[in-house]
């Protein structure tokens, strides 16, 4: 049997999978009572309600099992328990890049990540290629636009 990988994740993240599995098991009784009005309609061959609201129904039942999976292996990270040189899941990490421009992220869980607020998922090139990483280190990352280049400036874990 394989074993079950655990799914590293902030305790916001798993907060917010949980809030949004609770929203989806509240939607089933809806997309039910949607289905038994449309059957009501007769003929179920033309009726585009009634396939909608199946089609719906096949949705969420396929999102609440993949939350309620990711949820069973959650591995609950509080990176403000953790400290160290060395860059691991849950840092908050400074790099210089080639101008010196300070960039900053966070490295968190795959459901977590928001580039947008500087937070990437740990497998991805750019987390991937600072972990284990030290202050000082160079990082190389190959990006579709070419290769990029840091330094390491701060390693903080808030």
């Amino acid at each position: 049997m394989a074993t079950m990988e655990k799914v590293p994740m902030l305790a916001e993240g798993y907060e917010a999978l949980t809030a949004d599995l609770k929203v989806l098991r509240e939607e089933r009784p809806r997309i039910v009572d949607a289905i038994e009005e449309a059957r009501a309609h007769g003929d179920l061959s033309e009726n585009a309600e009634y396939h909608a609201a199946k089609e719906r129904q096949g949705q969420v039942e396929a999102q609440i099992a993949d939350i309620e999976d990711k949820v069973s292996r959650a591995q609950i990270i509080d990176p403000t328990t953790l400290s160290g040189d060395k860059i691991i899941f849950g840092a908050t990490v400074t790099l210089l890049d080639e101008d010196d421009k300070p960039v900053k992220y966070q490295i968190v869980g795959q459901t977590e990540a928001d580039a947008s607020k500087g937070r990437i998922s740990y497998s991805s090139p750019m987390a991937r290629a600072m972990i284990g990483k030290q202050v000082e280190d160079e990082i190389e990352v190959t990006v579709p636009a070419g290769d990029k280049f840091y330094l390491v400036d701060k390693i903080e874990f808030v």
